[in-house]
């Protein structure tokens, strides 16, 4: 796929969508935080109805400290894995007070460093706290990379080095939004919606001609 094809998709997609962002409910990065980490393995709409009753109660590294892992378990209990992720948030809550002034670092060396926290949740954080242009990749994206040819990769972390290289700066800080959404409701793992992708003819899927009825 060359640059203009990229173009011609993004500028599509800004089109449909001018401004993005994440589908999980939050207020300030520390928020974002804990609903990135409670959301591997989970869906937002069920991270989002867990924080709907935790925040009101506890949406500090205090607060949620304070709960102790047996009472954050309470609130998060409907999320999947979330045994070890209440350890991770009371960790990463103690961490933040301890070595942070309770604030959430901006940047990737500090973030990783935090209990629960990976490359895929550092990139979130980055991007959507902190306006910096990172790529989050989950499946979403990585489907949808490899799948049009917009940035091919046999694994997460060339599909991201991939599309930092390989996206219009223009469109890099909501790249990562844009390519979630489109994979979360329209190119779809096991049937994509090609008749109603709008950019279905600049996408290079070979079998794509089997999904346009």
């Amino acid at each position: 796929m060359n640059k203009e094809k990229r173009t011609a998709i993004f500028s599509r997609l800004r089109d449909a969508n001018p401004s993005p962002t994440t589908e999980l409910n939050y207020s300030n990065p520390f928020e974002l935080l804990i609903a990135v980490i409670l959301s591997a393995q989970a869906t937002d709409v069920g991270v989002n109805k867990a924080t709907a009753k935790l925040y009101p109660v506890a949406n500090t590294p205090e607060a949620i400290h304070a709960l102790g892992v047996d009472g954050l378990k309470e609130y998060i209990k409907t999320i999947g894995l979330f045994n070890s992720k209440a350890e991770n948030v009371i960790k990463t809550c103690k961490a933040l007070i301890d070595k942070h002034n309770s604030q959430v670092p901006d940047n990737r060396e500090d973030l990783e460093a935090l209990p629960g926290v990976g490359r895929k949740t550092a990139n979130v954080v980055l991007n959507t706290a902190f306006g910096q242009p990172a790529m989050a990749v989950d499946t979403h994206i990585f489907r949808v990379s490899n799948r049009t040819g917009i940035a091919p990769g046999k694994n997460v972390l060339e599909v991201e080095k991939r599309l930092m290289r390989l996206v219009p700066k223009e469109f890099l800080l909501d790249a990562h939004h844009w390519l979630i959404l489109h994979g979360r409701y329209t190119c779809t793992a096991r049937k994509p919606k090609c008749g109603a992708c709008e950019i279905e003819d600049l996408c290079e899927f070979k079998q794509k001609r089997d999904y346009l009825a």
